[in-house]
């Protein structure tokens, strides 16, 4: 039987040394990535480092790998897994110890993952998370990927009367509900909301400039940017084309950073329907199989735009309980069309049924969008007068209807509505955004209220399940004390469990 391949402690595949030796290699140097920089740089110029000779920093730089191939066969040899009962053991520690033993009924999710690495060696990664942590706290480095199966569907199986370990038949039904093709993956590119991506460039960006800061110095590239700037300072019309001319080259990188992002994140992306659970496969360089229980889902989210939805492309994303914050990424279902859409929220939700009443915040509202964009103004004026000289207010004029449309669309798009098993609250700017909670997994519910709100007599419900928190905002006192009592009362009386 399957299950006598768990029963007595055995170790991952021998292969599990490379990836262990791979991974703390990589960790090493990220973590000294600027030293080897320094080293490389110091080599170049001077023949030597720290007044050390090459011959000896080789010598060095062969200890240490040496020192972390042996840490990583210790490792492997003294980390042993098995099943007994309704239970999962791991041994663990080279110097220190560590038994741990965590019951089948306490596991959250098992994820089947492979890296870049594992695939050339023919393996995967197995993660074992609780609802206990933030973290995934197993992982299991190399396994076969048939083995990984096994020990997954063992790990999710019941126990029968006579004690016997009996397997659930959720794998009997084997459905490819979806498969996003090469074309839908391409459009979701292209739709995605590229200041997140431009974001992600600009924090890249300064971040690389901030560790390599002494070099840029030393080669006079700062005295350059200055020279360009004092040249062109005097030049209002030049300085705003050439922003113009920047913003659209940006956005262009942007664009192509998200359609790249996206391909290779959702390479082969197929949603696996099974009797119990829903399946999603995903990924180019890192290959992910995570499966979905509808009673552990928390929160669904949902997200489309104009562009996206005159192409018919939908995100829904699932938020579990407690899961690896790096790992719930990877809970994003793209490029779904609006059928399969509501075929999986109504596969996920129990009982959801379409928003029959939208209530939209009261005006106060756009007050405080008006009094944000106004303080994200002022801070960005700053280093830019700094910089460019007084002329540069002249700005503010082609910020002002951007200003107008940002508190429009946001306001626009903000509703929130209870019913008798969910709330559903709308947000966004340029993505609409779509949250649903189920009642009975509400954790906790409060009102939030300032000094100047509760002067006009306004409040906001706060909403908070296992996975995260949502926020009716800025509704009158009485309504969001309404919403508070109406929710406990739902909670309280529901005999229904949240996982």
């Amino acid at each position: 039987m399957e299950t006598n391949e768990f029963s007595e402690p055995i170790r991952q595949s021998s292969k599990g040394i490379i990836i262990i030796f791979g991974v703390n290699c990589f960790q090493f140097v990220k973590r000294f990535f600027v030293l080897f920089i320094a080293f490389g740089v110091s080599l170049f110029r001077k023949s030597s480092f720290a007044n050390l000779s090459p011959t000896i920093l080789v010598l060095i730089l062969i200890g240490i790998v040496l020192l972390v191939f042996v840490y990583a066969v210790l490792k492997y040899l003294n980390f042993k897994f098995h099943l007994v009962g309704e239970d999962f053991h791991l041994s663990t520690g080279i110097l220190n110890k560590d038994n741990t033993i965590i019951p089948k009924s306490k596991i959250q999710n098992v994820y089947i993952k492979q890296n870049f690495l594992q695939q050339i060696i023919n393996v995967v990664s197995l993660k074992i998370e609780t609802a206990g942590d933030n973290k995934s706290e197993i992982e299991i480095n190399a396994l076969d990927k048939p083995k990984a199966l096994r020990l997954k569907k063992l790990l999710f199986s019941k126990r029968t009367t006579d004690g016997v370990g009996s397997e659930v038949n959720d794998e009997e039904v084997d459905d490819v509900f979806f498969r996003a093709s090469v074309k839908r993956l391409l459009l979701e590119g292209i739709s995605q909301n590229h200041i997140k991506s431009f974001a992600i460039i600009a924090s890249f960006v300064f971040g690389l400039y901030y560790e390599f800061e002494d070099f840029l110095v030393e080669f006079g590239i700062g005295e350059q940017i200055e020279n360009a700037v004092s040249i062109n300072e005097e030049s209002v019309s030049t300085i705003m084309i050439s922003i113009i001319f920047i913003t659209i080259f940006v956005l262009l990188i942007s664009m192509v950073f998200s359609v790249v992002r996206t391909f290779i994140v959702n390479f082969n992306l197929e949603v696996v329907e099974h009797q119990k659970t829903v399946e999603i496969n995903k990924g180019l360089f890192n290959k992910i199989s995570l499966s979905l229980t509808p009673s552990r889902i928390q929160n669904l989210v949902i997200k489309t735009n104009r562009l996206k939805k005159y192409l018919g492309l939908y995100t829904l994303s699932v938020k579990q309980a407690m899961t690896d914050k790096k790992q719930q990424k990877n809970f994003v279902i793209v490029a779904l069309e609006r059928e399969q859409l509501n075929y999986l929220v109504n596969r996920f939700l129990s009982d959801y049924s379409l928003i029959k009443d939208k209530y939209k915040p009261e005006n106060y509202y756009l007050r405080i969008l008006a009094l944000d964009m106004f303080i994200l103004t002022f801070i960005l004026h700053i280093p830019a007068v700094l910089v460019f000289g007084y002329n540069f207010w002249i700005l503010t004029l082609v910020m002002l209807p951007f200003m107008a449309i940002y508190i429009f669309m946001v306001y626009r798009k903000a509703y929130y509505s209870v019913s008798d098993n969910a709330v559903t609250i709308g947000s966004g700017f340029i993505d609409t955004t779509t949250n649903i909670l189920e009642i009975h997994k509400i954790q906790a519910v409060k009102l939030k209220q300032s000094i100047f709100q509760k002067r006009r007599r306004i409040a906001s419900v706060v909403i908070s399940t296992a996975s995260k928190s949502v926020t009716i905002s800025y509704v009158k006192e009485g309504t969001a004390k309404n919403i508070y009592d109406y929710l406990l009362f739902l909670v309280e009386s529901q005999d229904r469990d949240w996982m």
